[in-house]
């Protein structure tokens, strides 16, 4: 029996949220383990006219409202479930032309946070565990703080709030990017603690993974929740060489309710 994909899209305006499922769905987008912030693009395929003008109206870059509307993203099969593939705010909303109208909608994440400004500074020492505290609260995200903790001389930061991830990145000689709603801070060379993801071709590889200058790139069937900076450990039938553990840098994913794609592709350095 065919164990059928599941992908449903939610669209939270001013702290409520709409899901939308059973539609004709595709989505695809890249994450990063760096400050760059992750990016999704999702089209759905019908929407009656209501829903979609209520859409295009709320999530208009020209509205008024303070809180960013959100995007968030899930997918997974019939049998297991879903998990969240992507959250982040909707940055446009466009519909195609007609007989077949479709509606795009782009996000990022922590886009509202990148429209504020603050100045923030501390005193002659800090730890950066309670600077890295301070940053996951401006930009309203959960902190894994999973560095080697150190002190840091006279921090001081003016702009954008999002912009805090880079400078924290530069400042503490760490490696510091949001997925989703967590602020991950880790140390440079190594990787996020409790995320692994085992690469075969029982568990979904699809083709070959491919070598590159630091590490290779692998393509899988979607599975799991996002495992943006852990471990990939890599067991190859047909090119065992690259065996081995690597860390996922980039992060790559395409699905579609009624099409082909329903991958990770990760670019990875190795371990």
């Amino acid at each position: 029996m065919i164990d059928l994909r599941r992908i449903r899209v939610g669209v939270e305006v001013s702290g409520r949220i709409q899901w939308y499922e059973g539609l004709r769905v595709k989505a695809s987008g890249t994450k990063y383990a760096n400050p760059l912030q992750n990016e999704c693009t999702v089209s759905i395929d019908g929407l009656n006219a209501t829903t979609r003008n209520m859409l295009l109206t709320e999530t208009s870059p020209y509205n008024k409202s303070k809180q960013p509307s959100r995007l968030i993203l899930e997918a997974g099969r019939v049998s297991t479930g879903v998990f969240r593939l992507f959250v982040g705010d909707i940055v446009s909303a466009e519909p195609s032309s007609p007989p077949d109208v479709t509606l795009t909608l782009k996000a990022k994440t922590g886009n509202g946070s990148a429209r504020d400004i603050v100045a923030t500074s501390s005193g002659a020492m800090s730890k950066l565990s309670e600077i890295s505290a301070g940053v996951a609260r401006d930009c309203g995200v959960r902190l894994d703080f999973q560095a080697t903790d150190k002190n840091i001389a006279n921090w001081y930061f003016c702009g954008s709030k999002l912009k805090q991830v880079e400078r924290l990145q530069d400042g503490g000689g760490v490696k510091a990017f949001i997925d989703d709603d967590v602020l991950y801070v880790k140390d440079e060379a190594g990787a996020v603690k409790g995320r692994i993801k085992i690469v075969n071709q029982n568990t979904g590889m699809v083709g070959l993974p491919k070598a590159t200058e630091k590490g290779l790139d692998v393509t899988w069937l979607i599975d799991g929740e996002s495992s943006l900076g852990g471990t990939l450990r890599l067991e190859s039938k047909f090119n065992p060489s690259l065996d081995g553990d690597y860390i996922i840098e980039q992060l790559k994913f395409d699905v579609a309710s009624h099409d082909d794609p329903f991958f990770y592709q990760a670019t990875c350095k190795r371990a």
